[in-house]
């Protein structure tokens, strides 16, 4: 089962668990001696007892209750101490249980679920006085604090690795975009705090009061050229992700991913990029992968496995005869590039270093909608002057629904009734016909063909889908972009109609979308002042012809055109993140330090998780229950030992904040009976506690349910 990583992994993952609760537990455990109550039972996981042990029985398969009924007559927790010193058996049995869900230490005088189960024996809990209670009931919340502040300083005397807090790419239209902040921004403090790692700046901006803007301090520059800026940026609610955000990605390394879910995804992004063109050059050296090496024939992709193999750790050297060390000097060089491929040499293999010719790509303007559509994930499209190009199907994986019915290439020219959709027109049709079938007019090759598509009850196709920039086709233009009542699109008046094809921009024929951005930008360049482009298109119709039409511009479209540069082919999600070592440089001391000072942040951290959670700017969503966890958890166990100690750290420190919450049945509740006893003098009565405790284990249930449905609803898809 991949969703939960390999078998050690996941081995690893219940295991430390299993740590965490027992070290939780064994708090209440030790506490409870120490005041003096009896103890009956010490238990890691829930449900029936698969192995237990009690001291002068020994080992059991399942629990040794029976054997204590069998030689007292009663159960364990009701036979004299006398008579069990007297026959050399402990009165606590220690028992592992068959689920990995929690633990429990069952006391003298205490259930949860039964108030009223008292005992006036001195060993008693109830009989134990208020302020020793107290202490048993937070020392298990004190064990996982001293367990993670133990575990984070075990990691960072051997070093963790996180994504630096460098800015990579920046959405457009983003919060970030429109406070100014770019690609290469090293961010040094958020609010005042220090950002160490990228997630610092995540953490902030999902934190954030909404509304409120984020005073960030970056250095932009390097060396001698490096300097300062102070931007004010208002994180805004990202739909897609369900918390706030501002709109970044973090920077990434010249080493291409290896990411298994990523690979077939790769493979594709790769070939588009040019990695498996052949063409020589001067000196009969080829522009890209040699031919046979990895292809099964020439020119053609590898295989799965043979991909895999070969592009593990495969790294970018060097750029237009320069070394380079992240992807951003990639990104530098092909803004500079005029839409030319880009040499690079690669580090691959099997193979060595290889010479690509990199393609580029413009920067697309971000359209951004006057008026969003309803639950649409973003509120922009990507496109040129007012214009967007349609749909294009990426690969089609054969788990998807789809498979056979669309295919990889496949255009789309109609979906439901909407002739020439855009992306968000083609995401929210689907959306629309969850669980049904939806019916598409595609392009494949020359070709024009209706077919009925399958819809998931996600609402999801299962298929990758980009845009046809390829393809001289535009979707329904944009009429007005930007905040109501919106600004007039260059092309509003031509009145375009969906599927249009343009077909030549100030004289230069264009057969694709470059084209057009190249003619643009060589007109307005040529002459800093133009007032409009002569654009010629054909409609959509029978026996259309070209008609010529003007695309006004305003010297805020002219700057905006000549602003837009180009970007390599092959994006930086398809790059590892660049990344920070957080290390106590070998010293104990300092180690010590940072394990407090991180135990202290995530504590705070999960604190306020539940205020945003209450105020609405972090969806429910976004939590996760065991399943999650224990998902995630495998996942950075792939990266070593040192990032599943710290993750476990982390843990640690949620299970002892959610413990003391004052919630029925958890730690916290139990302390609020306790504090309620000592102001009045008598605890609540039976009826109220064991009220409260049904509505407790109601509340745990509910949050359970709804954690593991969104748990599930993300690994399969």
């Amino acid at each position: 089962m991949e969703w939960l990583g390999t078998g050690t992994n996941l081995v690893m993952v219940v295991i430390g668990f299993g740590v965490l609760i027992a070290v939780h537990e064994f708090g209440h455990f030790i506490a409870a001696k120490w005041a003096g109550v009896r103890v009956d039972s010490f238990a890691v996981g829930m449900g029936p007892v698969v192995v237990a042990f009690r001291r002068g029985i020994g080992i059991r398969l399942g629990s040794t209750e029976g054997e204590m009924r069998r030689r007292f007559g009663s159960e364990a927790i009701a036979v004299d101490p006398k008579r069990l010193q007297e026959a050399g058996i402990d009165e606590t049995e220690y028992s592992l249980r068959l689920l990995p869900l929690g633990g429990f230490v069952r006391m003298l005088g205490q259930d949860d679920l039964n108030a009223s189960a008292t005992s006036s024996d001195a060993r008693s809990y109830t009989q134990a006085p208020i302020w020793k209670r107290m202490v048993i009931v937070s020392a298990g919340v004190i064990c996982n604090i001293l367990l993670a502040i133990v575990m984070f300083m075990l990691a960072f005397l051997v070093g963790v690795r996180f994504d630096a807090p460098v800015i990579g790419s920046v959405a457009p239209g983003s919060p970030a975009a429109e406070a100014g902040l770019q690609s290469g921004d090293r961010v040094i403090t958020i609010d005042g705090h220090p950002a160490t790692t990228f997630s610092d700046v995540q953490i902030a901006a999902a934190m954030a009061r909404p509304g409120s803007a984020l005073s960030i301090v970056v250095e932009r520059g390097a060396g001698a050229n490096a300097n300062s800026h102070t931007l004010a940026v208002t994180p805004k609610q990202n739909a897609a992700a369900g918390m706030m955000a501002i709109g970044v990605a973090p920077a990434s390394s010249t080493q291409l991913t290896d990411e298994s879910e990523a690979l077939p995804f790769l493979e594709n992004a790769m070939q588009r990029a040019g990695f498996w063109d052949h063409a020589a050059r001067e000196g009969a050296t080829s522009w890209g992968i040699p031919a046979g090496i990895l292809a099964t024939t020439d020119g053609a992709p590898p295989n799965a496995s043979k991909f895999a193999a070969a592009f593990h750790g495969a790294q970018l050297l060097m750029v237009q005869g320069q070394p380079v060390t992240t992807f951003e000097a990639l990104a530098a060089a092909a803004q500079t590039s005029r839409g030319e491929p880009m040499p690079t040499r690669w580090m691959i293999a099997g193979v060595g270093d290889v010479d690509i010719a990199l393609r580029t790509t413009p920067t697309w303007q971000a359209l951004q909608y006057t008026e969003k559509p309803a639950n649409a994930p973003l509120d922009y499209e990507l496109g040129f002057l007012g214009l967007t190009p349609l749909v294009r199907i990426g690969r089609v994986p054969e788990e998807s629904g789809c498979f056979g019915v669309l295919r990889e290439g496949d255009v789309v020219l109609r979906i439901a009734d909407i002739d020439g959709p855009r992306q968000i027109d083609f995401r929210s049709s689907i959306a629309q016909h969850a669980g049904g079938n939806v019916g598409l007019r595609v392009m494949r090759g020359s070709e024009r063909i209706d077919i009925t598509a399958p819809v998931s009850r996600e609402g999801r196709l299962g298929v990758e889908i980009g845009s046809a920039w390829d393809v001289p086709l535009i979707a329904r233009p944009f009429e007005t972009v930007g905040a109501p009542p919106g600004q007039p699109t260059p092309v509003r008046a031509c009145q375009l109609m969906p599927l249009s094809r343009f077909d030549s921009l100030q004289g230069t024929p264009l057969s694709n979308w470059d084209d057009l951005f190249r003619a643009a930008k060589s007109a307005i360049a040529a002459q800093p002042d133009l007032a409009s482009l002569a654009l010629v298109c054909t409609p959509p119709t029978p026996d259309a012809r070209p008609e010529p039409c003007s695309v006004d511009l305003a010297a805020t479209d002219r700057a905006a055109v000549a602003a837009l540069s180009w970007r390599p082919a092959l994006g930086p999600e398809w790059f590892h993140p660049a990344e920070v070592t957080l290390n106590a440089g070998g010293s104990p001391l300092r180690a010590i330090a940072l394990g407090f000072h991180e135990t202290h942040k995530l504590v705070l951290m999960t604190y306020l998780t539940l205020d945003r959670l209450f105020r609405g700017s972090v969806a429910v969503s976004q939590l996760r229950g065991p399943v999650g966890i224990v998902h995630i958890g495998t996942r950075i166990a792939d990266r070593g030992i040192t990032y599943l100690v710290f993750f476990m750290a982390m843990i640690s420190v949620n299970l002892a904040v959610i413990n003391f919450l004052p919630i029925p049945i958890a730690d916290g509740g139990l302390m609020v009976f306790l504090l309620y006893e000592r102001v009045r003098g008598k605890p609540p009565s039976p009826a109220f506690q064991s009220g409260a405790m049904v509505a407790g284990l109601i509340i745990v249930g509910m949050l359970f349910a709804v954690t593991f449905y969104y748990d599930v609803m993300r690994l399969i898809g």
